[in-house]
């Protein structure tokens, strides 16, 4: 069983977000097994794509429900960008989806600023720049960090989400990779 499970979509950044864990030493397998999700000492959600597609595989192949049960059992998540967005309660996306619901909130789509946001922005309170690709965002009371008034990561029990891609944003997202898996 590997270290981490990288969560299979049918989509996704699975491939850098594997290569930058493996920077880390950490070994990683992607997969929607329940069986390995419940497992793996961290799981990882990853982003690109779209909402409603993502819902669906997660749905079909029982992965949300290994989500909900390692959410409702305290083992850590992590997700990344589109990963962070659908452990919402909703999204506007594609005419509205119904997320996993493990946070509150919503999934907006962003009106003001540059619509993609894409490029590097500083997320504060950590005064770190990190690199974003998003047009959508979450309105949600779990949010912990938030760029240019956008909320951009969020935490509510063992789920920790960040809107930007840390397996993109050099050494700052590693070492906040790091982080994360350090506390397992």
């Amino acid at each position: 069983m590997s270290e981490v499970v990288v969560v299979d979509y049918g989509a996704g950044n699975t491939h850098s977000v594997r290569a930058a864990l493996s920077r880390l030493g950490r070994s990683s397998e992607v997969s929607s097994d329940r069986a390995a999700l419940l497992g793996a000492q961290y799981v990882v959600l990853p982003g690109v794509g779209s909402a409603r597609s993502a819902m669906v595989h997660l749905n079909e192949t029982g992965a949300a429900t290994a989500l909900h049960e390692r959410f409702d059992n305290g083992d850590p998540i992590l997700g990344i960008c589109l990963g962070m967005q659908l452990a919402l309660e909703s999204s506007e996306e594609d005419g509205g989806v119904t997320g996993l619901g493990l946070l509150k909130g919503h999934v907006r789509r962003l009106t003001t600023g540059r619509v993609p946001r894409l490029g590097w922005a500083m997320v504060e309170p950590w005064n770190e720049a990190y690199y974003f690709a998003h047009s959508y965002a979450s309105d949600s009371s779990d949010t912990v960090a938030t760029s240019d008034g956008v909320s951009v990561a969020v935490q509510r029990g063992s789920f920790f989400g960040v809107q930007f891609h840390p397996e993109k944003s050099g050494p700052a997202g590693l070492r906040m990779l790091d982080r994360c898996l350090s506390l397992v």
